[in-house]
């Protein structure tokens, strides 16, 4: 999105249309409730002064340590897990097509994984196959500091297709202490000291009854944080990227104006989409020309169209939700996808010297970043390499050609509209900043440079 409108996304829930997915027949829990671990206390950062921690889980030890109901866990080059023999049978209305089909469900629900520094924000994200005739739900349930448990939260039904079932978030969920915001679960009021402390999470794996189709999930794994709040962030000097810059190819979301306007009115709130082709792209996958059949032939890089249709959120009525984009980019032969906050541009740094380029959410006043020319309430864009001074360069899709989409940015105005959590709007009200989100889209197989600058970011 790059309008100067108030962003809704995490402070006015949406209609409850929702409301029914939330209520739908959700299979019996695969899992007693959390245990209240004894003597939560608010732990300090861990080493560095990180608030963030990105855990999954992704290896065949890792799937053998949660708790399976009719799940086949595999090893091999890419270990994950899939439907060995149905646990059950279960009803799902669709409530964005009405349709009402039966499905068979196995289950997968993960240890208990403690946040080494509480949370008041948490991102799940994943990376799964779901062939025609299945699909997957992701939920989480957490333990507050107090020691008393949230519900079982919906995180997302996902599908790589979109005739099955529509992949959507579920509104309208929350416990008067903490509430899900699309794609994000948050406690509702961080002043009261209250926080996420521990949490688990559960995956669903649906099929149509009598096939041996399955999905197979290959990660599962959650961003919790406790960024501060912070109007200003620390600058940070160049470092090790300063004058590296990488050959990522060049999309505008603008030239699709008006193109597929079921898809969130079309190019113009195609951000989200359009960075993560490009990224997609940049690692030398995309879609075939039998998957690109659909599209207008008149239509020029009918690859961000596909993009957008298939990172398409029915509840949300939009392509940004963030865990949607980083499965889209799973999807791709050998690719993996996820959601995560940095610290600073000296991390983002690392990446770009390991060859990893990344995905950034910010918002910002026009006048707060020179040279882009507009002021947005929520927008994405991609961080490709940086000048020798230290300036940022950006592929940003908020522009009116492929040709203008190569963007240097000023060091010290990017990394404070991408780390702040707080901002003035332009009629002088307080809003929120996304704090350092960002998707990394890498091969399932990094190079060793790249494994190093991911395990140094907790990222394995």
């Amino acid at each position: 999105m790059t309008d100067s409108t108030p962003a809704t996304r995490r402070t006015v829930l949406a209609a409850a249309l929702a409301t029914a997915a939330a209520a739908a027949a959700v299979p019996p829990a695969a899992a007693a409730p959390l245990a209240a671990p004894a003597a939560f206390r608010r732990a300090r950062p861990r080493a560095g002064g990180t608030t963030v921690d990105y855990h999954a889980w992704t290896s065949a030890t890792d799937w053998r340590s949660g708790t399976g109901r009719g799940i086949r866990a595999t090893a091999g080059p890419r270990p994950g897990i899939s439907i060995a023999a149905p646990a059950g049978t279960t009803d799902y209305t669709d409530p964005h097509t009405g349709r009402t089909a039966g499905w068979e469900y196995s289950t997968w629900t993960s240890p208990v994984h403690r946040l080494p520094v509480p949370a008041s924000e948490l991102v799940a994200s994943w990376n799964a196959h779901t062939p025609a005739g299945t699909w997957i739900r992701v939920e989480m349930r957490g333990t507050y500091t107090d020691g008393t448990d949230t519900p079982w939260y919906t995180l997302g039904i996902w599908a790589s297709g979109d005739e099955d079932v529509r992949r959507t978030s579920v509104d309208d969920q929350g416990d008067g202490r903490s509430s899900i915001w699309t794609d994000t679960f948050a406690i509702d009021d961080t002043g009261t000291g209250l926080r996420l402390a521990a949490y688990r999470l559960r995956t669903t794996l649906h099929r149509a009854p009598g096939t041996d189709a399955t999905p197979v999930v290959w990660r599962l794994g959650a961003m919790g944080s406790d960024v501060p709040d912070r109007f200003e962030v620390p600058a940070t000097a160049p470092g090790v990227a300063a004058g590296i810059e990488l050959d990522v190819p060049r999309y505008s979301q603008n030239t699709h104006i008006g193109q597929y306007p079921e898809y969130d009115n079309g190019g113009e709130a195609w951000c989200s989409p359009t960075s993560s082709q490009m990224i997609i792209e940049y690692w030398g996958r995309g879609p075939s020309a039998e998957d690109l059949a659909w599209v207008n032939p008149d239509y020029e890089d009918p690859q961000v169209c596909h993009a957008a249709r298939f990172t398409y959120d029915y509840q949300y009525s939009g392509c940004g939700n963030w865990p949607f984009n980083t499965a889209y980019a799973a999807t791709y032969r050998d690719m993996q996808g996820i959601v995560t906050r940095l610290d600073s541009l000296t991390d983002a740094e690392r990446l770009v010297r390991a060859g990893i380029p990344l995905i950034t959410s910010q918002s910002f006043m026009a006048s707060e970043l020179d040279g882009a020319g507009y002021g947005t309430s929520g927008h994405l864009m991609t961080v490709i390499g940086f000048t020798g001074d230290g300036d940022v360069i950006a592929n940003d899709p908020a522009s009116d050609s492929n040709e203008a989409v190569r963007r240097v940015y000023k060091r010290r105005q990017f990394e404070n509209i991408w780390l702040r959590t707080k901002r003035y709007d332009a009629n002088g009200r307080v809003r929120s900043g996304t704090g350092g989100i960002c998707y990394l889209l890498f091969p399932a197989k990094p190079a060793p440079s790249q494994h190093r600058a991911l395990r140094a970011l907790g990222i394995r």
